[in-house]
């Protein structure tokens, strides 16, 4: 968790905000999806003057295996579709970030994103679910 921390607060956010239609935002949603994630959800940070991205986009998986499976292919669809790498990312078999400065993607197997309880954390945020 610490490692995590210190990559979130050593960069800087970018000037420009992003929305929930951009391209990057809609296509992590859509590899997410295409690995079968669960529990989709997005939090807009944009209004809380400590965050550390304008959003937050959290999901479960049943498995570390599952967890790598979401993270490479977010990976390959956002360079591939938004020619972007991720500033930063920090890989687990219990909890995966990718680290996209505007949007931050926590990938977590359920226990993992109950004990950290994100949600909550940042229960100030706008709140939204993301259902097929």
């Amino acid at each position: 968790m610490d490692k995590i921390i210190t990559a979130l607060q050593s960069r800087k956010k970018p000037a420009t905000r992003l929305t929930r239609n951009s391209k990057l935002f809609k296509t992590i949603i859509k590899a997410i999806k295409d690995k079968k994630g669960e529990e989709i959800v997005s939090l807009d940070l944009k209004k809380i003057d400590e965050s550390v991205a304008d959003y937050f986009i959290l999901c479960e998986a049943k498995s570390h295996i599952q967890i790598k499976a979401i993270a490479d292919n977010i990976q390959q669809m956002v360079e591939e579709e938004c020619d972007e790498k991720p500033f930063h990312a920090e890989k687990g078999d219990q909890w995966t970030l990718i680290d996209y400065v505007n949007v931050v993607v926590h990938i977590f197997q359920h226990e993992q994103r109950n004990f950290y309880d994100l949600e909550s954390l940042w229960e100030d945020a706008e709140r939204m679910e993301h259902k097929d």
